[in-house]
């Protein structure tokens, strides 16, 4: 009987991969992939020649039809999205479960993730954490599951590209002016960077840039919730570099 098995995959530095993720890359028969051309940056880094199949939010179904037939004939067969921990803001769900259903084992290969690498360097502390992915481009929605997530006791967590950043920061800026948060751009590449502090700040800066790259992960910290950076860190800029 084959096994599926989910694997993590890094969010940029290429190195970020386990050991055990790449034995497994080599050793299975098909790789389904969220973007065949993402994927085979990977594999082509390690030198490795496999079967891609797509596996993306529109064709997740059909596409688990087909990896079901590979594991009834005895083939291990392996999935990964973009970037990341599949299943977090990814497709993977869909694909889990019908595998499941099929009677086959799905096996976690853990990994890199954007969600844990910045609550690894956000200083916040607490025990639990809102993670809730990408908002709405509707202002309207946005502000309303803003106000809801601020209301909560513990610090969360959201996404978002570099064509809403400064929307979302507004949004932040005038909701919850007092709340600190902590910005990841490009973690892992060459130009990461981390933005701590109050979001009206880290809105002027970046809204005096003359163009934002890169994809964002922001935390923001919970209603009852005060970790202080230090005596002159209420507005940090770390770059690599």
């Amino acid at each position: 009987m084959g096994s599926l098995f989910i694997v993590a995959t890094p969010i940029g530095n290429l190195g970020d991969i386990t050991f055990r993720a790449v034995e497994v890359l080599k050793n299975v028969e098909v790789i389904a992939c969220e973007d065949t051309r993402q994927t085979v940056k990977l594999l082509n880094a390690y030198g490795i020649r496999k079967h891609l199949m797509s596996c993306r939010a529109g064709n997740e179904a059909k596409a688990a039809e087909k990896l079901v037939e590979h594991l009834s004939g005895g083939a291990d067969v392996a999935y990964a999205s973009d970037a990341g921990t599949p299943g977090l803001s990814d497709p993977g769900a869909v694909l889990c479960n019908l595998v499941r259903d099929a009677g086959f084992p799905v096996v976690p290969l853990p990994g890199a993730s954007a969600f844990a690498a910045l609550i690894s360097v956000a200083g916040f502390g607490g025990r639990t954490v809102t993670f809730d992915g990408f908002m709405s481009p509707r202002e309207g929605r946005r502000k309303r599951r803003l106000a809801e997530l601020l209301e909560r006791e513990e610090n969360f967590i959201l996404y978002e590209s570099p064509f809403r950043i400064l929307k979302l920061l507004k949004n932040l800026a005038e909701l919850a002016p007092d709340r600190r948060i902590c910005l990841g751009r490009e973690m892992t590449k060459i130009h990461e960077e981390f933005l701590r502090g109050y979001p009206a700040d880290i809105l002027t800066e970046l809204g005096e840039r003359s163009s934002i790259k890169g994809e964002f992960a922001i935390m923001v910290e919970g209603r009852n919730f005060s970790q202080s950076y230090g005596e002159n860190d209420d507005n940090v800029s770390e770059r690599k570099g």
